[in-house]
């Protein structure tokens, strides 16, 4: 995969998206898992990654704010409060930002990309319309703009070393969605998307705070990052919005 055909991936998610293609680690590779015996090893997997799980726990019970950073090409701010249901987000690629926000079951959008058929104002989207792995909601487990289980269920080896959790994941598998997404190019993925380098970090609450994933084989870095929690979430509703064209539901989230 080149770098060439990433970027062009990167591109065709700046909206919905808080997606792209994450890249591997061709060095500084964390230790091996310890290799006494395949049920030593599953055993330090599952703990890690049942201390992940737990670590994402607070998507559904407090505020949050989330980072995704993709090579500094794309990055993206959300703040969210599935409770109360209030989101916002502002996505930065390539010089032009797309601000999302989400009031109860409105959804709003502003984006200063060239998308045929639709302004630069505000547009009210319809949430029915928008492609099912990008559907914005705020039903438990749906609204997690860093798409953090995605990543967690790809893992295929991992190891805790106190709040830090370093290991293996299998990019092939992260999928489509909101937060890092992940897509083959024009050749499909390279041999080492499937035992990638990433490393986790927990806060002293056991919270998920950092999960970062290194480049390689033409594949940018990608990181996403925690913080902010409990603090509220306003989200005023843009005056004058319009309905969103026909012509945008097909331009949202992934394409070709």
């Amino acid at each position: 995969m080149t770098r060439r055909a990433t970027v062009a991936a990167i591109s065709a998610v700046t909206l919905l998206l808080l997606g792209c293609s994450a890249g591997a680690r061709t060095a500084d590779r964390p230790a091996p898992a310890p290799t006494t015996g395949a049920d030593a090893a599953t055993t330090t997997t599952t703990t890690a990654t049942e201390l992940l799980r737990s670590g994402t726990e607070f998507v559904d019970r407090t505020s949050f704010r989330s980072d995704v950073d993709i090579a500094g090409q794309l990055t993206t701010l959300t703040h969210t409060d599935n409770v109360n249901k209030r989101a916002d987000s502002t996505i930065a690629a390539f010089g032009r930002v797309t601000e999302i926000r989400m009031i109860d079951n409105e959804v709003y959008l502003k984006t200063e990309l060239d998308l045929p058929g639709a302004g630069r104002e505000w547009m009210k989207l319809d949430p029915a319309r928008v492609p099912s792995d990008f559907a914005l909601s705020f039903a438990p487990g749906r609204n997690d703009p860093g798409g953090s289980a995605r990543l967690i269920n790809a893992i295929v080896s991992a190891r805790a070393d106190g709040p830090h959790i370093t290991g293996t994941i299998d990019l092939t598998r992260v999928g489509a969605g909101n937060g890092i997404t992940v897509r083959p190019g024009p050749d499909g993925f390279p041999d080492s998307a499937r035992h990638t380098a990433f490393s986790a970090m927990l806060d002293a609450d056991g919270r998920l705070v950092g999960f970062s994933i290194a480049a390689a084989d033409g594949m940018p870095s990608a990181t996403l990052r925690y913080s902010d929690f409990g603090a509220p979430v306003d989200v005023v509703r843009p005056q004058g919005a319009v309905a969103a064209p026909d012509a945008l539901y097909p331009q949202l989230g992934l394409s070709g």
